[in-house]
């Protein structure tokens, strides 16, 4: 496996060794021993699936503590657009976005850690979406962003007219003016 850091320090691309032949394909989607080697101790305890189709955008979804999440993401069929959002308060990226293509082809896997808030557009017909969690979904803790804050300045890569929402993400307050953030001076994994 094969590490990629991005420009915000903790958010890293993972990239499996995939061995190929006439009768297909065959990888390690996962390997705690690797994933400690190359990124930190992260205990998963939730693995999550969705299916979307084009232009669904999900997000931009947070846990707050005692409950924030890490995720490792990846796609199983199709293609996203994931994004990660700096939402640690003091942190020298704060408001910050990575965004990262994942798609089925290439097998790619996205690792947010806590202090992030997260969500994703479907750019292919369909996807089928999968991620681990290190703490389980706690509907109370529930935090989320406005996906078209202009001051995130997040390219969907999707027309805007086009845009499929939930109707929970149609209301997220914008960063300025969220009531709950993390703070970048507390260790998000005490």
């Amino acid at each position: 496996m094969e590490l990629i850091k991005t420009s915000i320090d903790g958010v890293v691309v993972l990239r499996p060794r995939v061995f190929g032949d006439a009768r297909g394909y065959f990888f390690e989607s996962y390997s705690q021993r690797e994933f400690e080697r190359l990124v930190r101790r992260v205990d998963f305890v939730q693995d999550n699936e969705s299916k979307s189709h084009y232009g669904v955008v999900r997000g931009l979804h947070f846990q707050k503590p005692p409950y924030a999440q890490s995720k490792l993401v990846r796609v199983v069929k199709g293609r996203v657009l994931d994004v990660a959002v700096d939402i640690r308060l003091g942190s020298p990226t704060f408001g910050q976005h990575v965004a990262m293509e994942l798609d089925a082809d290439e097998k790619l896997q996205f690792f947010l850690p806590r202090g992030f808030a997260h969500g994703f557009a479907v750019l292919s017909d369909e996807a089928v979406f999968q991620y681990k969690c290190d703490n389980f979904y706690a509907p109370e803790s529930e935090g989320a962003l406005a996906w078209d804050d202009p001051a995130l300045g997040i390219d969907w890569k999707i027309p805007a007219s086009e845009v499929i929402l939930s109707e929970k993400d149609r209301h997220h307050p914008r960063l300025s003016e969220a009531e709950w953030l993390f703070d970048y001076k507390i260790d998000l994994y005490e």
